[in-house]
C-alpha cells in the first residue's frame, strides 16, 4: 500500500513539475495589456517575443509586410464599447490587430477575424479599418514586445521602436 502511495505521489509531483517548467519556458509567453480609453476598456492579448540579440526591424520583422504584431496566435484587440481609432469608428467587439511596419510610418490594421494563427490566413478584405501612424523611437531598450493602454493611446514597444495610436 505504501508503495502505491509513493508511486502516486511521485507521478503527481512529476506532472506538476513538467507542467510548470513547460509554462515558464515558452520563448514568447502570452501577455495581456488592459486599460481605459474614455469609457471603453481596451484589452490586448499577444505573444511577447524577446529580441535575444537579433535585429528586429527590417530583418526579423520585415518592412512593408503584414505582421501579427506579436508571436504565435494573431494579437487580439478587444473593446467593450464603441470607440474611434485615430478618428475612425470601431464598433464594440473582439478583433485581430495587425501592423505593417515601415521605418517612418506604420499601418495599424483592425481585422474582423480574431481567431488566426499568426498572419498566415490574414485576408485584407476582412479589415475593419486601417490607419497610418508615425514610427517613433523608444526612450529605452525593450527586450520583450509590450503593449500599454494609457492616456487614450495604445503603445507598442519593442527593441528601440515605439509606435502609438489614439483610441477614444
Amino acid at each position: 500500500m505504501k508503495h502505491l502511495l509513493y508511486c502516486t505521489m511521485f507521478l503527481v509531483l512529476s506532472c506538476f513539475s513538467i507542467s510548470t517548467f513547460a509554462q515558464n519556458s515558452k520563448p514568447s509567453p502570452a501577455a495581456t495589456a488592459t486599460g481605459k480609453a474614455g469609457d471603453a476598456t481596451v484589452t490586448i492579448n499577444y505573444g511577447a517575443p524577446s529580441v535575444k540579440g537579433r535585429k528586429i526591424w527590417g530583418e526579423l520583422v520585415p518592412y512593408g509586410k503584414v505582421w501579427r504584431t506579436g508571436a504565435n496566435d494573431a494579437t487580439t484587440f478587444e473593446v467593450d464599447a464603441d470607440v474611434k481609432i485615430e478618428g475612425q469608428p470601431l464598433a464594440k467587439g473582439k478583433y485581430a490587430l495587425f501592423t505593417i511596419p515601415e521605418e517612418k510610418e506604420w499601418t495599424i490594421i483592425i481585422n474582423k477575424n480574431p481567431k488566426q494563427w499568426g498572419s498566415y490566413s490574414y485576408k485584407q478584405e476582412e479589415d475593419v479599418l486601417r490607419v497610418k501612424v508615425k514610427a517613433g523611437t523608444s526612450s529605452s531598450f525593450n527586450e520583450k514586445l509590450s503593449f500599454e493602454v494609457a492616456g487614450n493611446k495604445v503603445y507598442i514597444r519593442w527593441e528601440n521602436a515605439e509606435v502609438s495610436f489614439k483610441v477614444k
